[in-house]
């Protein structure tokens, strides 16, 4: 059974709350990355699928606007790793405050064993090394 998120808050997103479901959607997620670490469990798992099943021609509209939340350094260039690289895959530019987020400072690997690190290194998509996050799947794929 896939799990169904419970993220379900237009009334939150403000002036943005007649827009389409998608980008509601995608504000609602941004918004729930910033709760406590055991409320969001499954957010990024969410936002992936709601990017990879966007068609390019409303992939744009629905990222239009960033976070309007405080995001930890590690989330927002998570997100905005998320959001470029989809923007990548379909042929579209990336929405402009994925810029405004700089990279981290120290980079951050999706596994402790050393002896993977050099595979994530040269392996992992680069908008993601852009970003000093180096892992080995992203949009379309899932480990």
């Amino acid at each position: 059974m896939a799990f169904q998120s419970p993220i379900q808050d237009p009334d939150r997103i403000g002036p943005h709350r007649h827009r389409p479901a998608p980008f509601i959607r995608f504000q609602c997620l941004i918004r729930h990355l910033a709760r406590p670490e055991a409320q969001r469990r499954f957010v990024f798992a969410d936002i992936h699928d709601l990017l990879a099943n966007l068609r390019p021609e409303e992939f744009s509209d629905v990222v239009s606007h960033g976070p309007d939340v405080a995001l930890s350094p590690f989330r927002a260039n998570y997100l905005c790793g998320m959001v470029e690289y989809a923007a990548g895959l379909k042929g579209v530019r990336p929405p402009s405050w994925t810029a405004d987020v700089a990279p981290l400072r120290e980079p951050w690997f999706g596994t402790d064993l050393k002896n993977l690190r050099l595979h994530l290194l040269t392996n992992s998509p680069a908008p993601f090394r852009r970003r000093n996050i180096f892992i080995d799947s992203s949009i379309g794929t899932r480990v």
